[in-house]
């Protein structure tokens, strides 16, 4: 499968927020979006960075309540790794793995247009093996 095939199944929503807002506003948004990233944009095509939850807890654990206080900007990973909608699933594991990262933005000519979780790989991984499985018990059944 292609990245394009697990946004058509997904959607191509992507959940945005400014550089400037604070990391209470970005917790608020992650909760009520249900998302664990959020790209930061300015405009909601541009990709200027993503935050994690990770990030939101690891400035909690470091700053205390304080933290929530702090624009995004400065707990946000500036370099993004990106996908794009041709890549295949096998690609997008191999480089979630290698790079330890849960979220791929997908980019069309410089444009945001959707994002990959972690979650979304694992779901058309395991609707993948299902079919195979049931594939090799209608074989091994009927024998077709």
């Amino acid at each position: 499968m292609r990245v394009s095939g697990i946004l058509a199944d997904k959607g191509d929503d992507v959940a945005t927020i400014t550089s400037t807002a604070t990391l209470a506003d970005a917790a608020a948004q992650l909760r009520e979006r249900g998302v664990g990233a959020l790209v930061v944009s300015a405009d909601g095509r541009g990709i200027d960075g993503i935050v994690s939850e990770r990030d939101v807890v690891l400035r909690l654990a470091a700053d205390g309540a304080d933290a929530l206080t702090t624009p995004v900007e400065q707990v946000m990973t500036r370099e993004v790794r990106t996908c794009a909608p041709d890549d295949s699933a096998e690609d997008l594991m191999r480089q979630m793995t290698e790079h330890r990262a849960r979220h791929l933005p997908v980019v069309v000519d410089g444009t945001l247009c959707g994002i990959v979780s972690i979650g979304d790989v694992v779901k058309w991984r395991v609707t993948e093996l299902e079919d195979e499985t049931r594939h090799l018990h209608d074989y091994i059944t009927t024998g077709r």
